[in-house]
């Protein structure tokens, strides 16, 4: 990005009057700036929301396969400021998976969202993960390229995107064995 200004996490453009009620439902991962907590061979890695009865917290859960085994992650998320009409989200799990007792909070700022709330783009206002989702597993090409030229847009270095393997039909959540122990969560603290 030489010769760019970088835009601060104040400027980013952050979608307002976010429907979270059409929002919710299951999301297909396209491509992400990969974390240290996801498996680094993931596939059919998708997000499921489902609004709570206050209407306000969304329950979420996060599932991705590596190895031919389940691996998932519950949290909750709920808007940074309640005030606001950003869609400024804060997500919170608690770690590790087998005895959930430290809570973290991470950013989830949706960028983009189409009409129809079938492609989103997710961020955060450090710029170190991103996210391209999408109800299908599967997107048109010039949609994800326009994708692309929104997250350059606003100071992402989109040669850091990498595309998830998605399978079509995807998997079903009990069609594979689950790592109940978290054992994937202990091996990402190690960058595997």
């Amino acid at each position: 990005m030489a010769g760019e200004a970088m835009k601060s996490g104040n400027d980013m453009t952050v979608v307002r009057g976010l429907d979270l009620v059409r929002y919710m439902g299951r999301w297909y991962e396209l491509a992400s700036v990969p974390s240290f907590f996801q498996p680094r061979d993931g596939r059919n890695t998708r997000a499921t929301y489902t609004l709570q009865e206050d209407g306000a917290t969304v329950h979420v859960l996060n599932e991705t396969w590596s190895k031919g085994k389940r691996d998932a992650i519950e949290g909750s998320a709920y808007k940074a400021d309640p005030n606001s009409d950003e869609a400024k989200l804060k997500v919170k799990f608690y770690v590790p998976p087998v005895l959930p007792i430290i809570p973290v909070v991470g950013d989830y700022w949706v960028l983009y969202v189409d009409d129809d709330y079938q492609v989103a783009l997710v961020g955060e206002p450090r710029r170190k993960f991103l996210w391209i989702l999408c109800r299908k597993t599967s997107i048109d090409e010039e949609v994800y390229n326009e994708l692309l030229e929104k997250a350059k847009a606003e100071g992402y270095d989109v040669s850091k995107l990498h595309k998830t393997p998605q399978d079509d039909p995807p998997p079903e959540a009990d069609a594979a064995p689950t790592d109940s122990k978290g054992v994937w969560w202990f091996k990402s603290l190690f960058g595997k």
